[in-house]
């Protein structure tokens, strides 16, 4: 496991590679996805005595603890790795975990464990809409509402654990928390993030065991904020993905802007392009496109 220092923003986020990680070639590349497009961007919200029924006593705790088992051999992000500027929290939920930044009020990084048993109980799953601030975070360091509401240009809520992932309503319901969207651009949101997100669960459900997915915004120096809680805006979003199966990894970095859709890169080119030394020193045995 190795340390790295990464430029985020203003600021240098510090990851601790997460242990065993693996993935396999990416099968291939499909029509995009038009559910997003199809989908009713009306949306309402819960209130936070509703919003925190839905975690646990394990849940309600900033800690891994209770979410251990979504990371590459169960060994989550080490808190102590991102510095105190970002005043970070660890967040566990049914279907993902979040390292948190009080100082950006998004995500960091969004780690899922994805199999195909998982994504068929999702299949159907309804789309519930219902977001709401996550009441275990302070409101001194957290999104709101109306963060997002009257923006110019507009923004989306941008899922980074994608609701369509979700295998049963109450993990649907916790991926509708704050603590899990950044301000995306809606075209970026509903179509060529959307076909990024299809990609990967059309693979995980084709893949031999365990697909562990990190999605989570970068903040390059200049980037915006929205709302009174000065929400941070991503200039681009990644998503890297493990195959537990193969010792394959891939990675999509894409503008947080209307753009087209680019071939996924392999694991050096990820980290060149980022700074997010996520795997360290887990052996990486290939990527898209080779053997």
């Amino acid at each position: 496991m190795y340390l790295r220092n990464i430029a985020v923003g203003l600021s240098a986020l510090v990851l601790l590679s997460t242990g065993t990680a693996q993935a396999r070639n990416l099968l291939d590349f499909i029509k995009p996805s038009t559910a997003h497009e199809q989908q009713s961007y009306r949306s309402g919200s819960i209130s936070q005595n509703a919003a925190i029924e839905l975690y646990s006593s394990k849940q309600k705790k900033a800690s891994f603890d209770g979410c251990a088992e979504l990371f590459p051999a169960a060994r989550p992000i080490s808190m102590a790795s991102v510095p105190a500027t970002m005043k970070p929290l660890a967040l566990c939920s049914d279907n993902f975990a979040v390292l948190y930044s009080q100082t950006s009020k998004t995500p960091l990084v969004v780690v899922e464990r994805l199999n195909a048993a998982q994504l068929q109980d999702a299949k159907g799953e309804e789309r519930t809409n219902q977001f709401y601030p996550d009441p275990r975070i302070p409101k001194s360091g957290r999104a709101e509402l109306s963060d997002y509401r009257g923006q110019h240009p507009a923004v989306d809520r941008g899922h980074q654990s994608p609701a369509a992932d979700a295998p049963n309503p109450n993990a649907m319901a916790q991926s509708f928390a704050l603590s899990n969207m950044v301000p995306q651009d809606p075209t970026n949101n509903r179509k060529i993030w959307s076909k990024v997100e299809s990609d990967v669960r059309k693979f995980a459900k084709r893949a031999d065991g365990n697909v562990y997915v990190f999605t989570g915004p970068l903040f390059d120096p200049g980037h915006s904020t929205i709302g009174d809680n000065k929400v941070w805006v991503p200039t681009r979003l990644f998503k890297l993905v493990y195959d537990a199966s193969s010792k394959r990894a891939w990675a999509y970095v894409l503008p947080n802007a209307e753009t087209r859709i680019e071939r996924p890169m392999d694991y050096e080119t990820f980290v060149k392009s980022t700074g997010l030394d996520l795997l360290g020193n887990l052996p990486v045995s290939g990527s898209v496109g080779r053997t």
